[in-house]
Order: structure tokens, then C-alpha cells, then sequence
């Protein structure tokens, strides 16, 4: 019989495809279950539960060591979907005081991947946050009735003081992004913020621990895997001792009342910032728990903008307190010398222009100018130096003047460690051709820079900033809010002085100047206690309604303890109520307290309302 080779050929090809999908299925058995991760973590689901052990967050002292942030024990919901038996879903709504639609929605929502891409019905997802201890209790006592349910302990923020909001920040649910950004955070997790709690985050939060339980083919748990030899203990986050004076902090609030503004005080020497009021201001404690979403949402939506941090978000003109920073740039480039006067014929004239000016005495040399506010001082002054032959040119002139400038803090971020800070403008020539034209202005047609007007910006923290570099005779340290942290170590920025580029011979003629104001100027309102020394400028800044109050001081003279900004918006003149608040600030630092006999005063300016038009503000 004739061999069919066709037939016994076809039977190779068969064998060797059944051989090729065998061997397939054996790679692709062996990718799955040694190589891929993925296998193996699906794997480890369904024998293993891993229970979350959070650290206890780092809590916050001020300076005198005053306890103002900690935690609270709470609870979150846990459910195990594959777990649920028989519930009574009518007990455990009343458990947990949530109404029926809320739990369908919620157990919807759990197993949305498009909401949750985490969703597994083997692993343990958050249904509920933040249980109180006595919420979190109740439903403990019931918790053998709802299989697949588990209390994940937890902890809340707790504030000793309804103050210093928004320093202290706030903690909210991770969101999508910020899981995506770093994969310390799974869903539920919390998450700074605002403030320090968002700043110092990852000082904060610590390390979470784990405790891995085995459990059986039917999802039972049997206990811990290996007796716990596999669990990791949590690791608490770090402590924080804030430059903060919690008691002056509450003074500037109090003196601020219903007044939109923002109060800023550094402590020359090292930068530390000794309060920082932004007013209208809010409850910490309201942005804690379940409604925090509910508040933040009022808040939002309030015109006077309370989430809105004043002190180093808003850019404000810096009106006359700009004066003393143009004196250090005009001796600086020798523009003027400390002898040079100039007229003031009730303000700055010249042909077709005329900035005005209040009485006092005329022709004026730097330090009575700069005593009495003189606007026409600072206008000649600017003047002559961005018509300098010096320069050659209007532009070259205006980057000498902008890079002093910008040395001395002022016109970008200086730096402080908490988010949000904005940077001010200090215009460049690049700026004013785009407004003119490429060459078509000078000194004339930017003169209200002079005395602090026009298109000069600062925030409250760059005005008080300014005031300590001048009491430091020409250096400052970044402003920050951390004095220490306990186990770590502060940024380096932090620690070390930023010197301008004025010369330091420069600096006591200011410092005379802004004491003289004081003395017989125009911030005599803060002198009633001679004794504390205190050097002043103020500032009344145009604005399109009613002027802005401004003061900016430091004291003592010599060996300067504090350096103020207070920013009053539509406070009118700076000595209304900028210089006695400033002033009132200062004693309340330096003494302690308050004299007895300044109580009233105290009393009129907390109480005191501003009107705007037909606003009450």
C-alpha cells in the first residue's frame, strides 16, 4: 500500500500547533503567577488583608511652647464588598445616622471605578470619613451585625484657638491628583491643604505602618500572617514649634475687628515672623470633619474673600512707606547726599504736571523729608536719577534703580514657607515700553513711582520685610513661620542673611528719618511711650474709592526686637488707623500687655467699622 506522505505530514503540523499553544499557555502561566506583579498582588488580596496603621500627624506649638494644633481620635467606614451578608441596611443607616439614599449612593459610588479606579470587591474601600470617638464607638458596639464593614481608626485636627487660620492651614481627602502625584497617598487618605499643614506635608504626615491579616478561602479572617512578624509599625509625623507669639496673633485679630487688611510682624534679627493676620479670617476648626466641605463652600462664596490670605497674596500700593527704599537708592548712586534738599512748593511742580503735597516746612534735606513725608522730595529724587547722563538712557537708569530694588526684597517672592505667595511688581524699562512706547517716557511720565504710587505692588509681607532689613542696617532672613523642627531640620533658606546692595553707611540716616516721623512727624501717634524707640513711615495709598491706611515701623531703634506692617483697606490716612495699631502692636510685644490706660483706645479701633460708598466694611 502506497505511503500518503501529505497525511503524515498534516499530522506533524497538528502536533507541533498543539505543542506551540501549550507551551504558550505554560509562558503565559509562568509571566502571571512569578513575573507579573500584578498577578501577584491579586493573589495576595484574596489571602490577605492589609490593615493601614496611621501615624499620628505632627502637632504645632507657638514660640512659648502653647499648644495650638492636635489630634483627636476619629473613624473611618471601611467595607469589604465581597463580605457583606445579610445586612439590615435600615440598622445601619440609623447606626451611622445617614439616610438610605446616602448609602445607595455611596455603595454606588464605591464601586464606580471611573470615581474610584481603586475598586476591588476583595479589598477593603472607604464608605464613610470621619466618625467622632462617640459615633465611632456606637458603631463599634454594632459592628459583628455588618459583615464587611470595618472601623479604620483615625484622627482629626483640634484647635486650641479659634486664631492664626490661615498660618495653620487645613487637611482634606487626598484627591485623584495628588495620589497620581505620589503613591504614599491611596484613597481616603488625608492630605495638608492650606497653610503649614500643606507646606510641611511630608514632615507631618509621618510613615503609615501595616498589619497583614490571613484569611481563609471563604474571606474569613484567621488572624495575623506569621504572627506579625511581616507588620510594620506606624512612624508619627514630626512636631513643629512655630515663630508664631499665639497672643499677639490674637491681639492683631482683635484690632483688625470687621476691617479688611492684613497685619504682618517679623522679628528683625531672624526673620521669624511673629504673626500674620489676613482679616476677614475664619474658624479653624470649621474646615475639621464631614462639614468641611459644606464650610469651605460657604467660604468660598462670601464677597469678602476670608480663604483669601491678605498678608502675602495681596498686592497693594505701598504708598509713602516705599520712601525710605527710594532714599537708599538715591544716596546709593549718589544722586542725592544727605544734605541735599529740594523744594516743595506744596508739592512737586513742574510745567504741565503737579504732584501734591501737604504744608510743612520748604526747602527740605533727606531726613526732615523723609520725617514729614515729603512728596516732592522723592519725585526730584526720581527725577534726576532716570535723567542721569549717567546712564545714557531712561531704560538703563530705571534696571539700576529696579535691581536695588529687588535686592531689598522687594517685587518677587521672597520665599516664606507657607503656598500662595505672591510677588508684587517693581516695573522694569521693558514694562513701561509696552505702556508708552519703546523710549517714549522718562522720569516724568513715571513720577508717581516716586512715592510709592502707580504701578509699584507690594504684599504686606514685603513691607514688613523692608522695615526689618532696614533695622538690620541692610540685611534680612527669608521670613518664615517654622522656628524649629523637633527630629528634623529647617531649610537652609532659613537661616542665613540676604544683604542688599546699599551700602550699610546708608542706613542710619533712614532710620533717623522714619524716628523723626515718630517724633514730630507724621506717625506721632505711636510715640506715647518714648521709651520703646519706636521708627515709623506711613503710608496713605491711593486707591479708586477711599485711600488704604498703611504703617511701617520696627523697635526698639537700636537692637530691634520687631518690625511691623499694618495694611487697612479703605482706612484712609496712614495715622488714622495703620500708626496706632502698629503702635498698640508693638507695646503688647515689647511689655507683654497693654497699659490700662490705652484699653479704650483698644476697644475704638477693634470696634471701629469702615464705610465704602454705601458698604459697610
Amino acid at each position: 500500500m502506497a505511503r500518503d506522505y501529505n497525511l503524515e505530514n498534516r499530522r506533524y503540523v497538528v502536533a507541533g500547533i498543539a505543542f506551540s499553544v501549550v507551551l504558550i499557555f505554560l509562558v503565559r502561566l509562568f509571566i502571571l503567577q512569578i513575573s507579573s506583579e500584578d498577578y501577584k498582588k491579586n493573589a495576595d488580596s484574596n489571602a490577605f488583608i492589609n490593615k493601614i496603621q496611621y501615624p499620628s500627624r505632627g502637632i504645632f506649638y507657638d514660640r512659648n511652647n502653647k499648644l495650638l494644633v492636635y489630634n483627636q481620635p476619629a473613624y473611618d467606614v471601611m467595607v469589604v464588598m465581597k463580605e457583606i451578608e445579610h445586612l439590615d441596611t435600615l440598622d445601619l443607616c440609623q447606626t451611622l445616622n445617614i439616610t438610605k439614599e446616602y448609602f445607595l449612593k455611596r455603595m454606588t459610588d464605591v464601586k464606580d471605578r471611573s470615581k474610584n479606579p481603586g475598586y476591588s470587591r476583595f479589598t477593603a474601600q472607604l464608605f464613610m470619613v470621619q466618625l467622632s470617638a462617640e459615633e465611632g464607638g456606637l458603631f463599634q458596639e454594632k459592628l459583628f451585625k455588618f459583615h464587611g464593614f470595618y472601623v479604620q481608626p483615625h484622627s482629626i485636627r483640634q484647635y486650641s484657638y479659634n486664631s492664626a487660620a490661615h498660618i495653620l492651614g487645613d487637611i482634606g481627602e487626598a484627591s485623584m491628583a495628588n495620589i497620581e502625584d505620589d503613591d504614599y497617598y491611596v484613597r481616603g487618605d488625608y492630605i495638608g491643604k492650606q497653610g503649614i499643614e500643606k507646606f510641611y506635608e511630608k514632615e507631618l504626615r509621618g510613615h503609615k505602618g501595616v498589619e497583614i491579616m490571613l484569611r481563609d478561602a471563604h474571606g474569613r479572617i484567621q488572624g495575623k500572617y506569621l504572627n506579625g512578624k511581616l507588620d510594620k509599625k506606624p512612624i508619627p509625623g514630626k512636631n513643629l514649634k512655630l515663630s508664631i507669639d499665639i497672643d499677639l496673633q490674637q491681639f492683631g485679630e482683635k484690632l483688625m475687628g470687621k476691617k479688611i487688611g492684613a497685619i504682618v510682624a517679623i522679628e528683625p534679627q531672624t526673620g521669624e515672623i511673629l504673626c500674620l493676620v489676613s482679616t476677614p479670617s475664619f474658624n479653624p476648626a470649621d474646615m475639621v470633619g464631614r462639614q468641611r466641605g459644606k464650610n469651605h463652600m460657604a467660604l468660598e462664596r462670601d464677597p469678602r474673600k476670608p480663604l483669601f490670605n491678605r498678608a502675602l497674596m495681596a498686592s497693594y500700593p505701598p504708598g509713602s512707606t516705599f520712601k525710605p527704599a527710594q532714599s537708599l537708592v538715591f544716596l546709593q548712586e549718589g544722586i542725592i547726599k544727605p544734605s541735599t534738599a529740594f523744594p516743595c512748593y506744596h508739592g512737586f511742580v513742574v510745567p504741565g504736571l503737579r504732584v501734591g503735597c501737604h504744608s510743612h516746612p520748604s526747602p527740605l534735606a533727606l531726613v526732615p523729608a523723609l520725617a514729614t513725608s515729603c512728596n516732592s522730595y522723592f519725585c526730584w529724587g526720581l527725577y534726576k536719577m532716570i535723567g542721569n547722563k549717567k546712564y545714557l538712557r531712561a531704560d538703563s537708569a530705571l534696571t539700576v534703580w529696579k535691581d536695588h530694588m529687588v535686592s531689598m526684597g522687594l517685587g518677587y517672592k521672597l520665599g516664606i514657607d507657607l503656598p500662595g505667595e505672591k510677588r508684587g511688581l517693581i516695573p522694569n524699562a521693558k514694562f513701561y515700553d509696552k505702556i508708552y512706547g519703546k523710549g517714549r517716557w522718562g522720569g516724568l511720565r513715571i513720577i508717581h513711582t516716586a512715592i510709592g504710587q502707580g504701578e509699584i505692588l507690594l504684599t504686606p509681607l514685603q513691607i514688613a520685610n523692608l522695615g526689618a532689613t532696614i533695622a538690620n542696617r541692610g540685611h534680612f532672613i527669608t521670613p518664615h513661620v517654622v522656628k524649629k523642627i523637633f527630629g528634623g531640620k529647617l531649610d537652609s533658606t532659613y537661616l542665613y542673611p540676604r544683604y542688599t546692595t546699599i551700602d550699610p553707611k546708608y542706613y542710619p540716616y533712614i532710620i533717623q528719618g522714619m524716628r523723626g516721623a515718630v517724633e514730630h512727624g507724621t506717625c506721632t501717634r505711636a510715640n506715647y511711650m518714648p521709651e520703646m524707640q519706636i521708627c515709623g513711615k506711613t503710608g496713605t495709598a491711593q486707591n479708586k474709592g477711599k485711600d488704604h491706611s498703611v504703617f511701617m515701623g520696627f523697635a526698639p531703634m537700636n537692637k530691634p526686637k520687631i518690625s511691623i506692617c499694618i495694611y487697612v483697606e479703605n482706612g484712609g490716612w496712614g495715622a488714622t488707623y495703620a500708626v496706632p495699631m502698629g503702635a498698640l502692636m508693638i507695646e503688647h510685644y515689647l511689655k507683654g500687655k497693654i497699659a490700662p490706660e490705652r484699653e479704650k483706645l483698644v476697644e475704638s479701633i477693634s470696634n471701629a467699622v469702615i464705610y465704602y460708598g454705601t458698604q459697610t466694611r
